[in-house]
Formats: C-alpha cells, sequence, structure tokens
C-alpha cells in the first residue's frame, strides 16, 4: 500500500483554465512551433479536465476519440503542473514513442524545465554477469545466436543505457536475449562484481531522480505484484499518476495480480543447478543424476495432457488424470533436490541462489491447489492450466482486481488519471469502472474531430452464414475479395483467432494468383509487428493479416490503408476458464454475464480495431465486418451505435462506387500536384 508523503505538492485550489486556453489556442505556443497543428475544442477540454484532476489531487476517467489529440491534452498540463508524474502506457512501443518523440516535442515547446526518464522491465537490460558468463560457457543452440551474443558483446561496450531495444541488428524474441539478461530469480544484486555498472540500477537511479518516469502497465503492475521493478520506490514521491491506453490495464493487473507458476521455470532450474554444481561443486552430488527426476517430473506434468493448447480449470480435470499424480511426482523430486542444494549452498553463492530459487518454486507450486489461507476465500480466484506445445503453466487468477487495485490507491492524495480511446460503451463507463473499482469518480468523453459520415462507410455484407457454421471462414475471404480489389489492396484483415489468419492467408494468396491481384500480402508471424507495418506502409498496395496485436497500437496513415475488414465481433472464447468462473460470479450476484461482461468487452474491442481505419482528417475508407449478428441479433444495434458514426450499407455497390470515387480524386489531386 502507498503511504509515504510525495516530496513536492500540488496547489489544490488553482484553476489552470486560461493558461490551458492560450497554450491550446490559434496563437498559442503549439500552433506557433508544431507543423500542422489545429486548436481541437475537445483537446482543450481534456487539458483542462486533466489540469484540474492535478491540481485537485483527484481521479479522471478520460475517453478522447481518435484525432482528439489526448496525448497532448494530458502531457502539457502533467509537465507543466503534475510534480512527480508516472505515465504509463499500454506497450513498449508507445512508452518508447512517448519518450523518444512526444515528451521531448512537449517539453521543447512549452520550455518546461523537467527532466525525463524511461524505464523498463529488467529483461529489457543487458546484464553484465550474464553476458560474461553466456561467454564464457557457449551454451548456445544455433550458429545464428553465436553471431547475435558477438553483437551484444561489441554493443555493451558503447551503450550508456543497456536497453536493447538499440540493438535493432538482433532480433527481440531472439532466444539468445535470454541468456544475456537477468531475471528477478538470477540477479545477484549487490553481491554482483557489476553491481556498480548494473543498466538496471542506473535506469532506477534515473527514474527516482526525473520529473517524469515513462513506464509500461506490465511493469506497473508486475512491481505492485513482485516489488521487482523500482516503481515501489517511485510510487511514494508521485504526485501525478497517468495510464494511458487504460483499456488494457483490467487485463495487466489481472495477469499480475495472479500467481503463475510454469514447467519452463522448473527445467530453467535445473539447467543452472547442473551447471553451478558442476562448475562449484562437483564432488557435491552427482548433479546429472539429480537434475533428471525434477526434469522428468515437470516433462510429465505437460504430458498429462495429450492436447496441443489445453485451457481449462482444477474442476474441469478429471480426478483420475494423470495430472495431479504429475504434479505430486514433481513436488517430490523437487524437495529431493532442494535437500541436496541445501547442504551445497556455502560452496559457492550461485549455488545459494539456485536453492532459493528452488525453494521459492516449490513453494509456488505447493501453494497453487492448497487449502485458501486466513481471509482468502475460494470464491476469490480460480485455479486453472494452460498447456503449450512444450510447456504447461498453473496460474491462480483473482476473479476481481478492484479491492486489490484499491489498497495501491489508498493512502496519500494523488492525481490518478485514466485515458484511453476505448473505455466505455456508447458513453457508459460503468464496465470498466466495475473491473477496476473506480466508483464514484468523474468520467468524460470527447468524441473524435473526424467526420465520419464524409469519410467512410461501415459495411455489413449480404448474405453471410453464422460465424460458427463451417464454411464460415471461406465465407469471409469470398466477400473480402471484391471489396479488396475496389480498395486496390491497402487493407488489414483482421481475425479473432491465430487459425482464421494461417487458413485466410493460404486462401488469398491463392485467389491474388488466380484472378491476377497483385497485391503484397503481409502476414502476422512473418516478421515482427514493427518490420510488416513498415513494409506494408511502403508497398503502398499491400494487405497485411494479423489477429490481436494488431486490433490496437497500431497507426498507418494516409492511403496505404483504405478498407479495415473485421471477421467476426471478438467475444471472448466461452470456454476461457478465467472468463467462465466470472459469469458464474456474476450470475450469483443476479447480474447477466453475457450483458454485463462478454458484451461490453467485445464492444470495446471492436471499437480499438475500427480505430485503425481514420487516423486524420483527410483519411478515407471502408470498415467492413463480416459477422452478421451485428444485424441480426438483438445487442447488435448496441455494438455499432458504439462504433464511429459512418455512413452505413449492405451493398457491396455501394463499397465499390466509394472506392471508384476515392480513386478518381486520388487521381485528380496527383494530377494536379
Amino acid at each position: 500500500m502507498i503511504e509515504n508523503t510525495p516530496t513536492s505538492t500540488i496547489n489544490t485550489n488553482v484553476s489552470y483554465d486560461a493558461e490551458v486556453e492560450q497554450i491550446f489556442g490559434s496563437t498559442g505556443p503549439l500552433s506557433n512551433s508544431i507543423a500542422g497543428y489545429r486548436p481541437r475544442q475537445a483537446q482543450t477540454e481534456m487539458a483542462k479536465s486533466v489540469a484540474a484532476a492535478i491540481a485537485g489531487q483527484k481521479t479522471l476517467l478520460a475517453e478522447a476519440g481518435t484525432g482528439t489529440g489526448k496525448t497532448y491534452a494530458y502531457l502539457t498540463p502533467a509537465l507543466l503542473w503534475g510534480g512527480k508524474v508516472i505515465v504509463s502506457t499500454g506497450t513498449k512501443n508507445l512508452q518508447d514513442q512517448l519518450f523518444l518523440r512526444d515528451i521531448p516535442m512537449i517539453k521543447k515547446v512549452l520550455r518546461a524545465p523537467v527532466s525525463v526518464a524511461l524505464l523498463k522491465g529488467r529483461a529489457n537490460y543487458l546484464c553484465h554477469y550474464h553476458l560474461e558468463r553466456t561467454l564464457q560457457n557457449g551454451r548456445l543452440s544455433s550458429r545464428e545466436d553465436v553471431g547475435y551474443l558477438r553483437d551484444i558483446a561489441r554493443f555493451i561496450k558503447t551503450t550508456s543505457s543497456g536497453d536493447k531495444s538499440e540493438l535493432s541488428r538482433v532480433p527481440e524474441n531472439a532466444s539468445v536475449w535470454s541468456l544475456v539478461t537477468s531475471t528477478k530469480d538470477t540477479c545477484m544484486g549487490s553481491e554482483c562484481q557489476y553491481y556498480q555498472d548494473c543498466f538496471v540500477m542506473k535506469a532506477r537511479k534515473e527514474a527516482q531522480q526525473a520529473d517524469v518516469v515513462v513506464v509500461n502497465h506490465h511493469l506497473f503492475f508486475a512491481d505492485v505484484a513482485l516489488k521487482d521493478t523500482g516503481i515501489a520506490e517511485l510510487l511514494p514521491s508521485a504526485n501525478t499518476v497517468i495510464f494511458d491506453e487504460a483499456h488494457q490495464l483490467p487485463e495487466t493487473a489481472t495477469l499480475f495480480f495472479g500467481e503463475t507458476v510454469s514447467t519452463s521455470q522448473v527445467l530453467e532450474l535445473c539447467r543452472d543447478v547442473l551447471a553451478e554444481g558442476l562448475s562449484h561443486a562437483r564432488d557435491g552430488a552427482e548433479w546429472a543424476k539429480l537434475v533428471a527426476p525434477v526434469e522428468r517430473a515437470a516433462r510429465d506434468l505437460r504430458l498429462a495432457f495429450p492436447q496441443d493448447i489445453v485451457r481449462l480449470s482444477i474442476d474441469q480435470i478429471a480426478p483420475s488424470s494423470p495430472f495431479f499424480e504429475a504434479l505430486d511426482t514433481l513436488k517430490a523430486s523437487m524437495s529431493d533436490m532442494i535437500a541436496v542444494l541445501e547442504k551445497q549452498a556455502e560452496r559457492a553463492e550461485t549455488i545459494e541462489q539456485c536453492r532459493a530459487r528452488a525453494i521459492m518454486l516449490k513453494d509456488q507450486i505447493d501453494d497453487w491447489n492448497a487449502e485458501p489461507k486466513g481471509k482468502e476465500k475460494e470464491g476469490d480466484y480460480v485455479l486453472w492450466v494452460e498447456a503449450f506445445s512444450v510447456s504447461l503453466q498453473l496460474h491462480r487468477t483473482p476473479l476481481s482486481i478492484a479491492p486489490i487495485f484499491n489498497k495501491q490507491r489508498e493512502g496519500v492524495p494523488r492525481a490518478w488519471i485514466f485515458t484511453s480511446a476505448t473505455m466505455a460503451v456508447k458513453n457508459d463507463f460503468s464496465h470498466f469502472v466495475s473491473q477496476m473499482g473506480l466508483w464514484n469518480e468523474p468520467a468524460h468523453t470527447w468524441p473524435s474531430p473526424f467526420n465520419y459520415q464524409e469519410q467512410g462507410f461501415l459495411y455489413v455484407p449480404n448474405g453471410m452464414p453464422e460465424p460458427n457454421s463451417r464454411d464460415y471462414a471461406e465465407a469471409v475471404v469470398e466477400a473480402a475479395l471484391p471489396v479488396i480489389a475496389a480498395a486496390g489492396g491497402r487493407t488489414f484483415l483482421l481475425c479473432t483467432t491465430l487459425k482464421a489468419v494461417k487458413f485466410s492467408a493460404e486462401r488469398f494468396k491463392e485467389e491474388f494468383e488466380k484472378r491476377g491481384l497483385n497485391f503484397p500480402l503481409f502476414v502476422q508471424g512473418d516478421a515482427g509487428r514493427t518490420e510488416l507495418l513498415d513494409r506494408f506502409r511502403a508497398a503502398g498496395n499491400g494487405v497485411l493479416i494479423g489477429s490481436q496485436s494488431f486490433w490496437e497500437g497500431v497507426d498507418v496513415r494516409g492511403e496505404a490503408l483504405s478498407l479495415v475488414i473485421i471477421d467476426k465481433l471478438p467475444f471472448s472464447p466461452p470456454d476461457d476458464p478465467v472468463l467462465a468462473a466470472r459469469i458464474t460470479a456474476m450470475e450469483k450476484k443476479g447480474l447477466n454475464g453475457f450483458v454485463h461482461h462478454q458484451l461490453p468487452e467485445a464492444i470495446i474491442n471492436l471499437k480499438q480495431g475500427a480505430g485503425r481505419l481514420i487516423r486524420d482528417e483527410t483519411d478515407r475508407g471502408v470498415l467492413m465486418i463480416c459477422d452478421p449478428r451485428l444485424i441480426s441479433k438483438p445487442y447488435g444495434k448496441r455494438i455499432w451505435q458504439s462504433l464511429p458514426s459512418f455512413a452505413r450499407t449492405r451493398a457491396e455497390a455501394d463499397v465499390v462506387s466509394f472506392f471508384e470515387k476515392l480513386h478518381v480524386a486520388r487521381t485528380t489531386t496527383v494530377t494536379q500536384e
């Protein structure tokens, strides 16, 4: 719980309205200094509300439609009057954009005398100790990793931050990174010989001293749960906390306020126990024989489920399942390994570290399905299992994060700003409010300044089968092809599943060849998100197919994107164990799980996907939603009323005509230029 007193105070009796009007006005510093800047009433009003919340150390929920300019609307009052500010964003990409572009711009324009720091999770920073250890041991799985390791060894000599995002030659998902970065478990702390040069410690120290610190939601909530990111030391002195992309908070907070332990962690521990035992206490035990039963038990636990991918609550696992026996075997074999590590721990610091990790992992596994303790009630959380191709995770997830999050907000008053383009359902914030426990807090919506009626169409094709029918994915492709051809490519196809991404990619490739459509195809998984988007923009007539990671945080302005196709309404899978438990809990309180949870979640997701299409005043395009439930179901009206106010049609001819006129207009503009 946060109880320390902030280091600087905010004047709670001041109105900054006049200053905000001047800053955002037609003769103000933003208009005079930023190319293309135009005053927007919604942006000015939002900035006033943020300034008032900061001055009064209050909470504000601020939904601002695409094009409002919400980033400048919260940064301006935060940099001028926010005291010590923490800005938390939805993704690392947005975090970098704020730190490298948006904050420096506002700081320069306003001449704000603030220092700014960027803080990421420790996995983003090179670790001197683990790099040296990997260079010496050379346990690399591929020739590619050997090359990457050479690049990293050169990079560490020149970097001042140690942030791996600066080394673009090595892909972010390269396996070598896990060998040259630390985790909370593998960090040596102040005992490390490189402690004075540690990039993680340097980043935390800079954040301590800065006026504005940029973090992301994962980091923020990981710290609240694990006390391992440096936020714990920052929060007590913060006067203002701003969450951008706040609609992501419930899911992120659920992830970190829950507990997860995986067989991958166990196998990683076994690898380290073997290496450290052989290095420092070869005569202390038969190390290979010691770790073998633990490794076998961890793999057997995964093999208890023959399917490729599994998500089951503990209640859905049959009592006779081999899973429970395998779990007991893993606990017993880990106890045997810990007993040996206890005897050998004094031989080396790294063996002691392995012992501490083993005890912590064993405790997590024991606690997973132990009897509830103290005030904790069984109904407060759901136990579930998630199996991937080679690993298995044990999850313990709270049904509601509201009480936990509210505890974090208790204590000394400070301003809490929650902002996003998609927090409300038709101006109703109750879904987000109930998830986060933000009852009775002021909430405002500022609509987008875009003229959606003129700038685009919402197209729901006629004759589509029900989404659960076998031929639905094929029907989406058939309906999409003539519209893509009319648009000249320039398309996002946003799918609700990876299976649909794969199917659509194969079918489009076939059909493009058959019909002579020369549109470059970009498919999620063929390259990283940033690279795919760069290639899509450069192509000018591409078709990009992606799932959840392309539904939000993606900005393609101009002609390169003129058509966004959404295959299905994005309802969560009904067999999701956490969702099922939440619906059961809601229905016990007399609420309707579909109306009060699944529908608003789907609407917020859909608003994000739809928001990819129109990114500025000159954009034109079509949002095509293939799902017939938008028209046929009673709840469909509530969904489309929450979407931008496009002109609506069900006729393909209207869409083809729209693109023909658009093509003529663009050609005319190019000719005149």
